[in-house]
């Protein structure tokens, strides 16, 4: 039996499934990742042989790359997250881990671009952690 995942965006308009598993799993802590995330670093996964199918909303994707870079960012063009995108011509598919809706058994590989990494990225496992906003 094949493995199966869903995810979708923020709104719920688009939706998708891969069918087939992951390779790997990378924390990407370059510039590019950090401006398309706002965050320290994307998560992404990455598979050269499952499929991607639009279930809802693909019409609704819109895919940016950086120009003379092989940087790309899809999204939902109503909410604005991020959702998968094929590369390579159609070789490589990666999957922004956040935008799954299914669990996964696999956990981060690596993390990579670490010369690029925020400064403020560090020390975050002594941190309080509360279960929802602190009041």
């Amino acid at each position: 039996m094949k493995d199966i995942y869903l995810g979708s965006c923020l709104c719920g308009q688009v939706k998708y499934e891969v069918e087939g598993g992951f390779e790997s799993f990378y924390l990407c802590h370059c510039k590019y990742c950090q401006k398309d995330t706002g965050s320290a670093h994307a998560a992404n996964l990455f598979s050269t042989n499952a499929k991607l199918k639009w279930v809802s909303g693909g019409d609704k994707v819109r895919t940016y790359n950086i120009p003379s870079t092989r940087h790309f960012k899809s999204f939902c063009e109503v909410c604005g997250a991020a959702v998968p995108n094929e590369q390579m011509d159609g070789k490589l598919l990666v999957v922004p881990a956040g935008s799954l809706d299914s669990e996964i058994a696999i956990r981060p590989n690596a993390h990579i671009f670490c010369s690029s990494k925020a400064c403020w990225d560090e020390g975050f496992e002594v941190l309080k952690k509360f279960e929802k906003f602190p009041s």
